[in-house]
């Protein structure tokens, strides 16, 4: 009975699993081009509380980490590598959801960055635009008058 798992190792690991399980689906949906700030930041703040639900999940995998540590010693050899092996899968997801995540948080916040800009940099241009067009609509200085045609060419 020694290298048998506690019931809490049972309910642990389970709840881990379920956890990977719908944090790798979130993550595997689709990107989806977006053109509203408003929507990426909602995404981010899901991907911000998704980073928090998984270094609260931390614990239970220390925990299953340190029972499989545990039961190793006390266990044969047979039934200590398939506890060993059950773990080594879910660390290995672990990590790569872990990267995911971060990589997926840096890839948003740099694409809203871009975004900002991009929103500032078109204000600019239609600003700009509506002054070139209200000079294009002044009335044009009379041919003689080289003064105003100098002051006008000036201008453009």
């Amino acid at each position: 009975f020694d290298s048998l798992p506690p019931a809490h190792y049972k309910e642990t690991m389970n709840t881990i699993l379920v956890w990977i399980q719908q944090s790798e689906t979130k993550l595997s949906m689709p990107q989806v081009a977006v053109a509203e700030y408003e929507i990426m930041e909602q995404r981010l703040g899901e991907l911000k509380a998704l980073q928090s639900s998984l270094q609260e999940q931390q614990k239970g995998l220390n925990y299953l980490s340190t029972t499989v540590e545990d039961m190793s010693r006390k266990a044969p050899a047979e039934v200590s590598q398939r506890y060993r092996s059950e773990i080594e899968v879910i660390l290995g997801r672990w990590k790569k959801l872990s990267a995911q995540l971060v990589e997926h948080c840096q890839k948003l916040e740099e694409l809203m960055t871009k975004f900002h800009r991009f929103q500032n940099d078109t204000k600019t241009l239609k600003k700009w635009m509506a002054e070139v067009d209200v000079f294009l609509k002044e009335e044009w200085p009379a041919l003689g008058d080289s003064e105003a045609l100098e002051k006008q060419l000036e201008q453009c």
